[in-house]
């Protein structure tokens, strides 16, 4: 295995564009959305769980002596999300072909609640961070409130003849305490041989000293957030969540149901108001409290994107959205070469929507 992850480091280019060639590829596949092929299906998805892994190795290349305690703490979690990604079309195909188009929603509702087993794991063990990805991109930001608390450490360390100064510089004692801590400091280093500094100084490269990041828990967590903290834990959870109910309300009436489609759309408005309100403060002293980071503004613009897959859902894709595609493919299906990859198009559209995992934004 480790001469596998060598070689993937060396010509990660190379690999990476092999990945995306086959990736391609499988849409190439024939009869890819036939209900009796399972062969085109498994292909893509150990091809999908290649390209994971090979990205996992990839990204995990060491750049220095230490691993990081990401590495060792939430990619192995992140992976396994990305994996059942890969995985989940396998399994509806699979479960539609031995139980039935009806039964194949048990299969699908053990694979969403295996991913919001690992999703809230990962939100726990972040500190409570926003998921990026649903949890498959690790969250490396640093909260601005937080950034105090980093520097603080820094600047209490040797504090010696400056801090001295800085406290007493207006008077005469002041000042002599100042340069009889100055010049004890530089009396130590001349005293300290060389060899010794040396061996001090490698030692601080090779062994930095560790640093002990405890995540808070739910409760600390919630005490100091507040109500803000409250409610972007329960929109975080509200996402985490979405997919699981729709797939089990789907089970239970039915994909013709209006009732979980508007289930689904009002839990997905409802959990990204709240993370949205957790911003939103008169007070201005409690605002640095919750601020998100770019990358964290960047996915709830992410998720909201991933409201249009609502339009390709049933029972709203076969009521309306359908009827468009249909009526677009014929006023174009005259117009050379546009009309046939516009039917090509439709055609790829009309087959995905068959799939629940294809449209299912989780």
């Amino acid at each position: 295995m480790e001469a596998y992850k060598r070689w993937v480091r060396r010509n990660r280019d190379y690999v990476r564009q092999l990945s995306s060639l086959a990736s391609g590829m499988t849409w190439l596949l024939p009869e890819r959305f036939a209900a009796s092929e399972i062969g085109p299906e498994a292909v893509s998805s150990i091809l999908g769980m290649f390209t994971t892994v090979n990205d996992h190795i990839i990204e995990t290349t060491p750049t220095s002596m230490h691993t990081s305690s990401a590495e060792t703490s939430f990619l192995p979690l992140s992976l396994c999300l990305t994996l059942l990604r890969d995985l989940e079309t396998l399994i509806e195909v699979v479960a539609e072909q031995l139980y039935g188009e009806d039964k194949k929603w048990n299969l699908i509702a053990l694979t969403e609640a295996a991913k919001v087993c690992v999703r809230l794991a990962v939100l726990r063990t972040t500190g409570y961070k926003m998921l990026l990805q649903g949890g498959e991109t690790e969250n490396l930001e640093v909260p601005q409130e937080n950034m105090g608390h980093l520097r603080k450490p820094i600047q209490n360390q040797g504090l010696g003849a400056n801090h001295l100064q800085g406290l007493n510089s207006w008077n005469l004692e002041g000042r002599a305490m100042s340069a009889l801590s100055s010049f004890g400091q530089n009396a130590r280093m001349e005293s300290e041989p060389t060899w010794l500094r040396r061996v001090q100084q490698q030692q601080a490269i090779l062994e930095p000293p560790a640093k002990i990041i405890r995540n808070p828990s739910l409760s600390t967590f919630l005490s100091e957030k507040g109500i803000r903290g409250g409610l972007f834990v329960t929109g975080e959870t509200m996402f985490v969540l979405r997919p699981l109910i729709y797939v089990l309300l789907v089970r239970k009436y039915g994909t013709r149901s209006w009732f979980p489609w508007f289930i689904s759309l009002a839990v997905d408005v409802i959990g990204n108001s709240m993370l949205s309100a957790t911003t939103m403060s008169r007070d201005s002293r409690k605002d640095q409290h919750f601020r998100f980071s770019k990358s964290e503004k960047d996915e709830l613009k992410r998720r909201k994107l991933l409201w249009v897959l609502y339009l390709m859902r049933d029972p709203f894709f076969s009521k309306y959205t359908r009827r468009r595609l249909e009526s677009t493919q014929k006023t174009v299906e005259p117009v050379p070469v546009v009309g046939f990859f516009a039917e090509k198009l439709i055609e790829l559209l009309i087959g995905a929507q068959t799939r629940y995992t294809y449209m299912s934004g989780s």
